[in-house]
């Protein structure tokens, strides 16, 4: 086979072959030969089958194999004529061309190769920040959300009627269609009106009421309901509301500190102090994400020039251009579908986006082997647990469900991201 090798860029080499005809045949001929010596046909003793019985059983099924073969062997030798190390190939080859004939097949290929970086002079290229300040009426107001969180309950003296903000003691139980339905029954239940905890429109039905007070509050369960025999129903509660439950009078003192950050070594001072760098940390998040984190990956961008595998941008288009689909209308989508035309234009739209974050990608790759960064999977899984935690999710089905739709890679590359970004701006000393 007599294979030539052309090299696009440093990224990409297109190699074209003629596989002929006969070397085809000859592979057909070899495999059935092979094949004849592990199968079983009636008639013919165990391992005994002709080749030309096994090409007339299986004979689509052996072209298969031999042009898979003959284009295994057109890629080795490309791979050698063209110096290419395998280990640099980056996922399959793009077909340029496949043309069957009867002379044979003529085959253009495109091989993708990881993108050669020179990671030098880049330190320089964070972009300039000031450090964000709290100030003190930040911290007061801070303080005053928190110790009021950890006021005690008292039961309100005064007669008046429920409002949001108060805590509600009352019983309940829950009807649809008139009967009573498992698990919508409680007595002396305590919820905080306006805290969102309840089906919409339960906590506002409630608004109003005077201790001792019964009331009937309609409502009508989310379609998104857990309970399956609930979702969507409108339902009735029954409610009588035994009493009004506000928060009490709290002073600053290092009890409370204590309390709040249950700690007990903590002070008022230290926890003016800890509000104070609590605060600083979500501002500075503020400005990472919003500002700096995508200042710092254009910089990079622009700093370094290299050629990328043209199989990666294209499959970076796709992505973007799912993620473009699923904000468009079904009229718009199959309008796309059907005039290629549209699809060209709209994968055009996104190229220069899909085109910046493979190269990102890469360099974020390159720069945290020299900065000698990693992270580990076991680093992955707290990140996950964690986010489960703050969001009341399970945490085990969480990390398969990534695990499952193959997210954990994009996981780590953001977290490598944010590693590297951390130790140019100087945040994270080696």
């Amino acid at each position: 086979m007599n294979v030539t090798t052309k090299k696009i860029n440093e990224a990409n080499v297109l190699a074209s072959a003629t596989i002929a005809q006969a070397d085809i045949d000859a592979k057909i001929d070899t495999i059935a030969q092979e094949s004849g010596k592990q199968l079983k046909v009636d008639g013919f003793r165990q391992g005994k089958v002709p080749a030309h019985v096994v090409k007339k059983l299986y004979g689509e099924k052996l072209a298969e194999d031999a042009e898979g073969e003959a284009l295994r062997d057109l890629i080795t030798q490309a791979y050698s004529d063209a110096g290419i190390n395998p280990a640099d190939v980056l996922g399959d080859p793009m077909f340029k061309k496949y043309d069957k004939n009867d002379n044979g097949i003529d085959i253009e290929i495109q091989l993708c190769l990881r993108p050669t970086i020179e990671t030098k002079d880049y330190q320089g290229v964070t972009p300039a920040y000031d450090e964000p300040k709290v100030t003190a009426k930040e911290i007061d107001e801070r303080i005053k959300v928190l110790s009021a969180q950890a006021a005690p309950l008292e039961e309100l003296k005064t007669k008046r009627p429920l409002q949001k903000g108060d805590t509600a003691v009352f019983d309940f139980e829950g009807f649809v269609d008139g009967v009573a339905f498992e698990g919508g029954k409680a007595d002396n239940y305590e919820l905080e009106i306006g805290s969102g905890q309840f089906i919409p429109g339960f906590e506002e039905g409630m608004e109003g009421l005077n201790v001792g007070d019964e009331k009937r509050v309609p409502v009508t369960f989310p379609t998104d309901y857990q309970a399956e025999n609930l979702k969507g129903k409108e339902a009735e509660f029954a409610v009588k509301l035994h009493a009004i439950k506000i928060k009490g009078d709290v002073e600053l003192n290092d009890a409370l500190a204590q309390k709040i950050t249950n700690d007990d070594k903590s002070t008022v001072e230290s926890f003016k102090k800890g509000t104070e760098e609590q605060i600083k940390a979500e501002k500075f998040s503020k400005l990472y994400n919003e500002k700096l984190k995508p200042a710092i990956t254009e910089a990079l961008v622009a700093h370094f020039t290299f050629d990328l595998p043209e199989n990666i941008v294209e499959q970076e288009i796709d992505n973007l251009v799912n993620q473009k689909a699923q904000s468009m209308t079904p009229e718009e989508i199959k309008a796309v579908q059907e005039d290629s035309a549209k699809l060209d234009a709209l994968r055009d739209e996104v190229r220069d986006d899909a085109t910046s974050s493979v190269k990102a990608t890469f360099i974020i790759d390159a720069l945290a082997k020299e900065e000698k960064i990693s992270i580990t999977d076991d680093e992955v899984n707290q990140t996950l647990y964690y986010e489960a935690i703050m969001a009341g999710q399970n945490a085990e089905e969480l990390i398969e469900y990534y695990q499952k739709n193959n997210l954990l890679p994009a996981v780590k590359m953001s977290m490598l991201e944010d590693k590297l970004y951390s130790r140019l701006l100087g945040l994270d000393k080696q």
